[in-house]
């Protein structure tokens, strides 16, 4: 009777857990469509009555992938030491990945260089040798002196000094500026900041993979990449290879004014999709633990069954 006793008692304990893990997951699920549904009418104070579409001030915004186009590498940029440098200095030997940016972006330029240092810190390859990282901002009216603090700041994130000689930030011209990003496809637009008083730009995130003779072999979208295929896709740019379309899958973004919220931030699908995730993870997590605990207390009861028999 003991045993049967105890059985039963672990039985009803395990049953418990499992009843109180399903009703935290029930819990998550219903909150997260709540949740985003606040996001998503976040999102939708902008687009007006074409609910669904971008607002309009990202008409024009977006990458298109011009693969095997050559970069004019005869364009001139002042780089983080305050030297004019010809955008051909950093081709001949070895690919380069840029980045299109603007250092006082106060969101999404950040995430990107911040995916694309952490992917860089599990790959081989090392900047300055293998390839170089060439950063380029798209407002011309910042200087040496964002540039050169931008580069202190992700070299130490990187956690190689040694490799500084591969990290090239970048100021330019408007008309350098505007000849690079149209080479690029990278397509953005200048926006008014609060009180008129600060520029800002709405724009896409990718970085491209550009062949040692300065062709564009490869977009990777978004704020996250892949060590893996970042790796790949330096050695297939370094051999000239130039690789495929990916999905234009673009993440947005534009600054906006808290106080008058005359403009917003459009990540609404990426939390949308990362909340989704989570349920789908938490749901497969508590099927496994539910399935296991009941197999579990269905194995006790059958062993004190055989016992007190």
């Amino acid at each position: 009777m003991q045993n049967s006793s105890n059985s039963a008692n672990k039985t009803t304990s395990i049953r418990q857990r499992s009843f109180t893990a399903a009703s935290i997951f029930l819990c998550l699920a219903a909150l997260t469509p709540s949740l985003l549904g606040q996001v998503s009418s976040y999102g939708e104070k902008e687009t007006g009555p074409d609910n669904g579409k971008p607002p309009a001030i990202l008409n024009g915004v977006g990458v298109t992938q011009r693969l095997n186009e050559q970069l004019p590498l005869d364009l001139t940029f002042t780089d983080d030491m305050g030297k004019t440098v010809q955008l051909a200095s950093y081709f001949g030997k070895r690919p380069a990945i840029l980045a299109l940016v603007y250092y006082q972006c106060p969101m999404l330029c950040s995430e990107e260089l911040n995916g694309l240092t952490g992917a860089l810190q599990m790959v081989d390859e090392v900047p300055g040798r293998d390839f170089n990282v060439i950063v380029v901002s798209i407002d011309p009216s910042e200087g040496t002196n964002l540039a050169a603090d931008k580069k202190r700041n992700y070299l130490r994130r990187y956690g190689h000094p040694e490799t500084a000689d591969g990290w090239h930030f970048m100021t330019g011209t408007q008309a350098n500026i505007d000849a690079l990003t149209k080479a690029v496809g990278f397509g953005y637009v200048k926006i008014p900041g609060p009180d008129g008083k600060l520029t800002q730009f709405a724009h896409a995130s990718s970085i491209q993979l550009v062949t040692p003779q300065g062709k564009l072999a490869q977009y990777y979208m978004g704020v996250e990449y892949s060590p893996k295929d970042i790796r790949l896709g330096l050695v297939e740019a370094s051999n000239n290879h130039i690789g495929s379309p990916v999905d234009n899958i673009l993440t947005y973004c534009y600054h906006y004014d808290p106080a008058t919220n005359k403009h917003s931030l459009i990540i609404a699908r990426v939390v949308q999709m990362g909340g989704a995730m989570t349920v789908i993870l938490l749901g497969g997590f508590m099927w496994i633990m539910f399935r296991r605990d009941y197999r579990k207390a269905h194995d006790q009861l059958v062993s004190g069954t055989k016992v007190n028999g």
